[in-house]
């Protein structure tokens, strides 16, 4: 059976290698911000591949724009099988003693309350879906703390609490889980980890590689259609934290 998936954050990494593999059958709604051309080659490949693509743009780190979003998802469908809430970044790096107020709330809006807002409206449309379920977009960054990045781990382990309580909150109707990936080679590293800190970092992962986008696609994939997870947070990261 067809299912309508709504990917935040969908034109480029995660999000982009998700929607292509799962564009089979599916009805895949693409968000993007600021990544218009990418976008749209997500959509031909999900067309390509099968499916039916349909595109919005929207700057996440608002509560109007994710009400604008939901909007113009229910607007053109009166359901929603599966949320993936993808869309966030670490904005900057900063030094824990050099906090800015300012980016602090900028990383949250993005990382956490979009994620929070997003879920929080879906929740009708889900209900009307087909064995509805939400994956939540959480990070390695969490596990292990961050330097320099302290603000995107505090982010990303609020949505890994935030899954846990939306996961008891709603079931058995709605199932909810979470993935922490690791180091994935994704512009998310272009923009705040230089090629010695990459190098760094393969260094330490037992399995000795950076991860790909597809590793975490597949993982998305494997929670959507295995019905008897819910209120999880899988970690992939190659072995870079293991408990």
């Amino acid at each position: 059976m067809s299912k309508i998936i709504l990917i935040t954050g969908a034109s480029t990494g995660l999000g982009a290698a998700t929607a292509r593999l799962l564009a089979p059958q599916n009805k895949i709604v693409v968000h993007y911000n600021s990544s218009k051309e990418s976008a749209e080659k997500v959509a031909k490949d999900v067309e390509k591949n099968g499916g039916e693509a349909f595109l919005i743009q929207e700057d996440l780190t608002s509560e109007e724009a994710c009400i604008r979003l939901v909007k113009k998802v229910s607007d053109k469908y009166s359901k929603l099988d599966i949320l993936i809430n993808n869309a966030g970044g670490l904005i900057r790096r900063q030094a824990s003693d050099e906090l800015e107020w300012k980016l602090m709330i900028e990383t949250f809006s993005l990382n956490t309350f979009s994620t929070m807002k997003i879920s929080s409206l879906c929740i009708p449309l889900l209900k009307k879906g087909e064995d509805p379920n939400i994956v939540n977009i959480s990070s390695i960054a969490m596990r292990n703390g961050a330097p320099s990045a302290t603000i995107y781990g505090a982010c990303k382990g609020a949505v890994d609490s935030f899954t846990r309580g939306l996961a008891k909150e709603l079931a058995p109707g709605i199932r909810v889980n979470a993935i922490a990936p690791g180091v994935i080679d994704t512009p998310f590293h272009e923009k705040v980890s230089t090629p010695e800190k990459m190098k760094q970092f393969k260094e330490g992962i037992p399995l000795k590689k950076i991860g790909e986008a597809i590793h975490i696609a597949k993982t998305i994939k494997f929670l959507i259609e295995n019905d008897f997870i819910t209120g999880e947070t899988i970690d992939v990261n190659g072995g870079a934290f293991m408990r």
